[in-house]
């Protein structure tokens, strides 16, 4: 069955690393990661990522992509190499300063195409409502409609009354473990290890609980985000995994019935993470609709 390639195929998450760099952010007051692949005059693209993971959730589908356009892939603040200062109010708006702060500073076009997954659904709202007009976008898994994101039960108890001390009893395999809850299909364990160890990076599994805060500000924007997704004149491609428990068929649903007009790619064996757990089906998707 087509799926996700074995570990040994994949970047490690040091490898990824290693291929990338960490640059000062004046406005932001903070440090990032990111790294550039690709030819430098390719059209230019932007991978965002998701929680609690960071860049390297792209790193199966980045060599089909980098064949053609120049790829921009970041850490948010708060996730992988990127700084994670303890006492912060992370905000999806700060995320969205960030990207654009990055666009600046590396002479990375802003109106290239954009593709987003999870929380970063919810980032590249915000970008379309300050009137971002990407070439074209691409939306994996993620709650572009509040109301219909399923938490899950980590997730339930990260926000609640306990969630600054869970988050001080969170380790990688805790992590792994709930993030394995959300796949559809097997991914390889080396590879969740990785994804666990970037969240761990400097200390960050702490501050799980000050990153979630993310649900509430979903519902704070909700109206004036679904306005900036609904209207936006840009071709969309969704490519969605119906057994993502999250924000899987019950999420797309609603899409499809308010973007008629856009394309679908429905991936009717897998979970919320498409890019890591079905890369050979994604990836060429991804390459067809971003032809130049």
């Amino acid at each position: 069955m087509s799926g996700a390639p074995p570990a040994a195929e994949w970047p490690s998450y040091e490898q990824w690393l290693s291929g990338g760099r960490r640059i000062a952010l004046p406005r932001l007051g903070y440090e990032v990661f990111l790294r550039s692949d690709g030819p430098e005059d390719g059209p230019p693209l932007t991978l965002l990522h998701g929680f609690p993971s960071s860049s390297h959730d792209w790193a199966a589908v980045l060599p089909a992509l980098a064949a053609t356009h120049r790829v921009l892939c970041l850490d948010f603040l708060g996730y992988g190499d990127s700084d994670k200062p303890h006492e912060h109010r992370y905000s999806l708006l700060e995320q969205a300063d960030l990207v654009q702060e990055v666009w600046e500073t590396l002479g990375f076009p802003a109106d290239g195409a954009l593709v987003v997954h999870d929380y970063a659904v919810s980032v590249a709202q915000e970008l379309l409502a300050r009137g971002l007009t990407p070439r074209r976008l691409a939306w994996l898994n993620g709650g572009l409609y509040p109301d219909l994101h399923r938490l899950t039960q980590g997730q339930q108890a990260l926000i609640g009354p306990a969630g600054a001390a869970i988050s001080e009893q969170l380790t990688p395999e805790l992590l792994a473990a709930g993030v394995r809850g959300v796949l559809a299909r097997e991914v390889p364990e080396a590879v969740l290890e990785d994804l666990a160890a970037g969240a761990a990076r400097r200390e960050g599994l702490r501050n799980a609980h000050l990153l979630i805060d993310y649900v509430r500000e979903r519902r704070e924007h909700e109206a004036r985000w679904a306005g900036a997704l609904e209207s936006c004149p840009v071709p969309y491609a969704f490519v969605w995994g119906m057994r993502d428990p999250v924000s899987g068929a019950h999420m797309l649903e609603r899409v499809r019935a308010r973007m008629p007009q856009a394309d679908y790619t429905i991936l009717g064996d897998v979970g919320h993470y498409p890019q890591m757990e079905a890369p050979d089906l994604v990836a060429p998707v991804l390459v067809d609709f971003l032809e130049p």
